[in-house]
């Protein structure tokens, strides 16, 4: 009985791929940017209730302090373990839309011009900074389209 020797899966070619790709889409200055401001952003929201001033609003204030938070961990890690940790961004995302619709939907009477202002700026900022670390795993390597010539170009992933 002939035994053959079966190489481990961290050798496998296409995961080796996978993480040279990865390890490309966070080496870029705009995946880095990206990453920063998402962090920025989500400290921003934890601090919010204090710096406009509605820290009043305790549940509002509660709720943005724990987005915020959680922005800033689920988008922090993408740039040290980016591999595992880019699907996160999708959590983040919905943090965002969560932080543009929360001062209507929290317990109390908090949708005030303030609170529904920083709330949807933030969140929406958020939004966008997750939807672009999200897509930052995308191959952006451009090949022309065979027969075509250089005036059509695809992406390929």
């Amino acid at each position: 009985m002939a035994s053959t020797h079966r190489a481990p899966i961290e050798e496998h070619p296409d995961l080796m791929e996978l993480r040279a790709r990865h390890d490309r889409a966070v080496a870029t200055p705009r995946a880095q940017m990206v990453e920063a401001m998402a962090v920025l952003t989500g400290l921003y929201l934890a601090a919010s209730p204090w710096i406009v001033g509605f820290n009043g609003f305790t549940t509002l204030a509660v709720t943005n302090l724990i987005a915020g938070l959680a922005c800033m961990l689920l988008c922090g890690g993408l740039g040290t373990s980016y591999e595992r940790t880019h699907s996160m961004a999708w959590a983040a995302c919905a943090l965002g839309i969560w932080t543009c619709v929360a001062p209507w939907l929290v317990a109390g009477d908090v949708a005030h011009t303030r609170s529904i202002t920083s709330n949807l700026i933030a969140g929406a900022l958020a939004t966008l900074l997750a939807l672009a670390a999200a897509s930052g795993a995308r191959d952006r390597t451009r090949r022309p389209v065979a027969g075509t010539g250089d005036r059509q170009m695809t992406s390929h992933p």
